[in-house]
Protein backbone atom coordinates (compact mmCIF):
# COMPACT_ATOMS: atom_id res chain seq x y z
CA UNK A 1 0.00 0.00 0.00
CA UNK A 2 1.45 3.25 -0.76
CA UNK A 3 0.88 6.42 1.29
CA UNK A 4 -0.27 9.80 -0.68
CA UNK A 5 2.14 13.00 0.73
CA UNK A 6 0.33 14.96 2.79
CA UNK A 7 -1.77 11.50 4.54
CA UNK A 8 -1.86 11.46 8.33
CA UNK A 9 -0.50 7.78 9.01
CA UNK A 10 -0.22 5.71 12.14
CA UNK A 11 3.63 4.24 13.51
CA UNK A 12 3.46 0.92 14.15
CA UNK A 13 6.65 0.62 15.86
CA UNK A 14 8.07 2.32 19.16
CA UNK A 15 11.26 4.77 18.11
CA UNK A 16 12.10 5.33 21.78
CA UNK A 17 15.43 7.06 20.44
CA UNK A 18 13.51 9.70 18.81
CA UNK A 19 10.50 10.14 21.54
CA UNK A 20 7.57 8.30 19.24
CA UNK A 21 5.82 5.78 20.24
CA UNK A 22 3.45 2.99 18.36
CA UNK A 23 0.06 4.77 17.64
CA UNK A 24 1.48 8.16 17.50
CA UNK A 25 -0.04 9.92 14.61
CA UNK A 26 1.90 11.56 11.57
CA UNK A 27 1.78 13.02 8.47
CA UNK A 28 3.77 11.79 5.22
CA UNK A 29 6.05 14.64 4.20
CA UNK A 30 8.67 12.95 1.50
CA UNK A 31 7.99 9.90 -0.37
CA UNK A 32 11.48 7.78 -0.95
CA UNK A 33 11.30 5.52 -4.04
CA UNK A 34 14.75 3.36 -4.89
CA UNK A 35 14.60 0.83 -6.92
CA UNK A 36 14.85 -2.68 -5.72
CA UNK A 37 14.15 -1.42 -2.53
CA UNK A 38 10.79 -1.03 0.11
CA UNK A 39 9.39 2.87 -0.43
CA UNK A 40 9.89 5.40 2.13
CA UNK A 41 8.81 7.61 3.78
CA UNK A 42 9.50 10.53 5.46
CA UNK A 43 6.83 11.42 8.28
CA UNK A 44 6.57 14.42 10.53
CA UNK A 45 5.28 13.62 13.81
CA UNK A 46 3.40 17.47 15.91
CA UNK A 47 2.55 18.10 19.27
CA UNK A 48 -1.07 19.03 20.54
CA UNK A 49 -0.27 22.63 19.53
CA UNK A 50 1.37 21.71 15.98
CA UNK A 51 4.93 22.43 16.90
CA UNK A 52 6.98 19.37 15.26
CA UNK A 53 8.68 16.71 17.87
CA UNK A 54 10.23 14.79 15.22
CA UNK A 55 11.14 13.57 11.30
CA UNK A 56 11.63 10.03 10.96
CA UNK A 57 11.95 8.39 7.49
CA UNK A 58 11.32 4.96 7.48
CA UNK A 59 9.95 1.86 5.14
CA UNK A 60 6.25 1.58 4.54
CA UNK A 61 6.06 -1.09 6.55
CA UNK A 62 6.48 0.72 9.77
CA UNK A 63 3.40 2.88 9.22
CA UNK A 64 -0.44 2.32 8.50
CA UNK A 65 -3.31 4.27 7.44
CA UNK A 66 -5.80 5.36 9.75
CA UNK A 67 -9.01 3.59 10.10
CA UNK A 68 -12.70 4.57 11.78
CA UNK A 69 -11.86 2.31 14.31
CA UNK A 70 -9.12 4.25 15.48
CA UNK A 71 -9.15 7.16 18.48
CA UNK A 72 -6.86 9.34 18.91
CA UNK A 73 -5.25 9.68 22.62
CA UNK A 74 -3.07 12.07 24.40
CA UNK A 75 0.20 10.80 26.18
CA UNK A 76 2.29 13.55 28.43
CA UNK A 77 5.72 13.79 27.79
CA UNK A 78 6.53 16.26 30.30
CA UNK A 79 5.50 18.40 32.61
CA UNK A 80 4.88 22.35 31.78
CA UNK A 81 6.36 25.27 33.68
Amino acid sequence: MDFPLYSDVILLRDLTEEGLYSGDIGTVVEIHNVSGMETGYSVEFFDMLGNTVGVVTLPMSDFRLPTSADRPTVRLMAKTA
